[in-house]
């Protein structure tokens, strides 16, 4: 079999200028309009209406467009016959009653069909948090495992490259104004673990090919590694993107606010594992690695 010979490493400076220009646009975004945050961080009500019969989220938002509430709404149950409303204001009884009595008096409910929860911000301040401080020991245990199993220099890679991803998919979110919600965290914590599993792939094929190798230009021996595991990477994400893609397509509107970052996560995580993470390494191996210990092996 005739090994491939692509040199990705070639354009690095490519593949950088574009996710730095994503990763911008994202933050300008952000600094301009900030993030479409969701009930979860802000606060508001979430109403819950049976309706016995499935109605489309168009009528149910031209129903309540008196209210100037600009709601989030999603269908609920199996056959779809019940609606969720998210808003980010906060209704008092009086309002809710007087919503209630819009619903019904074009879908004729009882007081069981509807249901209605306040929220405040704190919750969201949690879950930020905790996110936060889970990303923040996943990266330091991460790095502690690849600088032992490896070298510092892969570790530090390899955290670059999972700051990349979480940032690209931020950016992404700023850049189309979709809600960010409990889902999206959720998302942010499976991406952090799936990125990392990727580039140790090709960082196990490079620190193999440094004990062969006898070389000193890393870029190439980077190549000569991301050639060798392409197959792999690119067979194992598209498997993971086809069924996320189908979670996406067919499952419910809570299944599609959790698969769409996953969608732009699992896809940047395969792009970084080889355009970011890798070249990384190897400019920061040329600047400030010694010689390899691997080679003298």
């Amino acid at each position: 079999m005739v090994m491939k010979n692509i040199q990705f490493m070639k354009h690095y400076k490519l593949w950088f200028a574009i996710s730095g220009a994503v990763i911008l646009i994202g933050i300008v975004m952000m600094l301009i309009n900030g993030l479409n945050l969701g009930i979860d961080f802000t606060g508001g009500t979430m109403i819950q209406v049976e309706l016995h019969q499935e109605v489309s989220v168009a009528e149910i938002t031209d129903l309540l467009s008196e209210y100037n509430l600009s709601p989030d709404i999603v269908h609920s149950g199996e056959a779809k016959t019940g609606v969720i409303i998210k808003t980010k204001v906060s209704l008092e009884n009086a309002e809710r009653t007087e919503i209630f009595n819009t619903i019904n008096s074009k879908y004729p409910l009882t007081s069981s069909d509807f249901s209605a929860d306040q929220f405040g911000p704190n919750m969201g301040e949690e879950i930020r948090n905790r996110a936060i401080i889970a990303v923040l020991i996943a990266s330091v245990f991460m790095l502690i495992y690849i600088s032992i199993r490896f070298e510092s220099l892969f570790g530090i890679a390899a955290i670059v490259c999972l700051l990349h991803d979480v940032l690209f998919v931020i950016a992404i979110y700023a850049i189309t104004g979709k809600s960010v919600n409990s889902s999206f965290i959720a998302a942010i914590l499976t991406i952090v673990g799936y990125s990392i599993n990727d580039t140790i792939v090709v960082f196990d094929r490079v620190r193999e090919n440094i004990k062969k190798e006898k070389t000193k230009d890393y870029m190439a021996l980077v190549d000569i590694s991301v050639n060798q595991t392409l197959s792999r990477t690119l067979n194992t994400s598209l498997t993971t993107l086809l069924v996320i893609a189908a979670l996406f397509v067919f499952g419910s509107e809570s299944i599609k606010d959790f698969a769409f970052p996953l969608l732009v996560g699992v896809s940047v995580g395969t792009y970084s594992s080889i355009f970011i993470a890798s070249p990384v390494w190897a400019l920061t191996r040329a600047k400030f690695g010694k010689k390899s210990a691997y080679a003298a092996k």
